[in-house]
């Protein structure tokens, strides 16, 4: 059966205190919404909707930075979550399929949830998604009735006997298209907030014949973000979850506490991760390599076997090769280094690509930025740069050449050749004692 995503991402979130929109402050380098797509993605959807209202330009930016096909609806004023999910309906015109509605704010919900509530929707008209709750608190709670789901009541709207209940509402259900919103034009805003609750499409269901049934998850999996104090904890247990998954992949941490994951961070086994290494997004590490302490990665590949830090920085467009060396205080950036390689202390590699085995010394900058534009600089294989030489680009060494320290260097360096391009050194005799005789008599006749 074809599944349709619709997800809701129209709130305001008025206890984050933001001018951002809820859906889009950030866990793990993504947008919550990215999350929540990311989890709906893995059935294959044929249509992805997403309810947007407050700071919809933003919403659908974010949602089309991740999926290009995706369908923003506009929900211009917030009339309840039957009223956001009605908004749908045009974007799934002619769909035969089944709806799945899930929530921007719910970041957490696993694929193998939401197809385990797809093979549901096969026997049930409607499914949805309940957890067993620690503390219940103000959660929708899930009446069941024998083996049937027979309503949801609110919170606010539940008698004493039914706040007794623990199997609480996610908000998420799966139905058929058709049949969904069929269902919310019977839904009225007779409850205690005079909204239009999607929950109530339950006790119409069941009231027509239909059958309804609950697939249930840990509690961990429904957890919403409403705050900053939530967004933060959010933050932590996927940071939490990430650091067993790495651990169980083979990653040695020495202090995972302290590592910090990107949502599509890639590490591979026999990997030691040292401890205070953040990754930004989209990083990939091969098996086998070392990130020593407090480096910082993020838009970057490295390979087999390479050793980066401590205290570097890999920048996007940084592909490190096999057995490349990256050491303390180095930033890379748009920059390939192939195998052997090695960038070992204080230097800037940035709109550059440096040759297999070639040695960076110390404090060497490319020169990449005019003010204006950017430029290359191309190092060949088995150049020796010398400490403090800055490459002023667009420049190029070929194999084997190599730098003297401290040079300057603004044209090509051919094969083989060695470059030099510093003032002559001239040493004047005696000269510096006399100049501190005359500034300590001038500080004396000061005082």
């Amino acid at each position: 059966m074809a599944t349709a995503l619709i997800i809701l991402g129209a709130g305001m979130g008025t206890r984050m205190n933001s001018d951002l929109p809820k859906v889009l402050h950030a866990i793990a380098g993504a947008p919550m919404l990215v999350h929540a797509m990311k989890s709906g993605a893995a059935l294959d959807p044929e249509r992805t909707v997403v309810v947007a209202g407050h700071g919809a330009a933003q919403v659908e930016k974010a949602a089309k930075a991740y999926d290009p096909d995706v369908t923003v609806a506009i929900q211009s004023e917030q009339k309840g979550t039957a009223h956001a999910v009605g908004q749908a309906r045009d974007a799934l015109a002619g769909f035969d399929g089944d709806a799945l509605v899930l929530y921007g704010d719910t970041p957490f919900i696993r694929p193998e949830t939401l197809a385990a509530m797809t093979a549901a929707r096969l026997t049930h008209d409607v499914v949805v998604l309940g957890f067993e709750a620690a503390d219940p608190g103000r959660y929708g709670r899930l009446i069941m009735q024998d083996d049937q789901l027979d309503r949801i009541v609110e919170f606010k709207d539940a008698s004493d006997e039914e706040r007794a209940v623990t199997l609480c509402n996610s908000g998420v259900i799966a139905v058929k298209a058709k049949a969904l919103f069929d269902l919310i034009d019977a839904v009225g805003s007779d409850n205690a907030a005079g909204e239009y609750y999607l929950t109530d499409i339950i006790g119409i269901a069941r009231a027509r014949g239909m059958s309804a049934t609950v697939v249930r998850c840990d509690e961990a999996e429904t957890l919403g973000v409403n705050s900053r104090a939530e967004l933060a904890r959010a933050e932590a247990l996927f940071q939490q979850n990430a650091r067993h998954a790495a651990m169980d992949d083979g990653v040695t941490m020495t202090a995972p506490d302290t590592v910090f994951f990107a949502h599509d961070t890639v590490v591979g086994r026999d990997t030691i991760i040292e401890p205070n290494v953040v990754f930004g997004p989209d990083v990939t590490v091969e098996s086998g390599a070392t990130i020593r302490a407090f480096s910082h990665l993020e838009g970057c590949h490295v390979s087999r076997g390479s050793v980066i830090g401590p205290y570097a920085r890999l920048r996007p467009g940084a592909e490190l090769a096999e057995d490349v060396k990256v050491g303390n205080f180095v930033e890379i950036k748009n920059a390939r280094i192939d195998a052997g390689a090695k960038v070992n202390h204080l230097s800037y590699i940035g709109d550059a690509s440096i040759g297999a085995r070639s040695n960076i010394g110390a404090g060497t900058i490319t020169c990449n930025y005019d003010g204006v534009f950017k430029h290359q600089t191309t190092i060949g294989a088995d150049v020796f740069v010398g400490s403090n030489t800055m490459l002023v680009a667009p420049v190029s060494l070929g194999d084997a050449a190599m730098t003297g320290s401290g040079s300057v260097i603004t044209r090509d360096v051919p094969a083989g050749d060695l470059a030099v391009a510093r003032a002559r050194q001239d040493n004047k005799a005696g000269f510096a004692l006399r100049l501190f005789e005359k500034l300590k008599a001038r500080k004396a006749k000061g005082s």
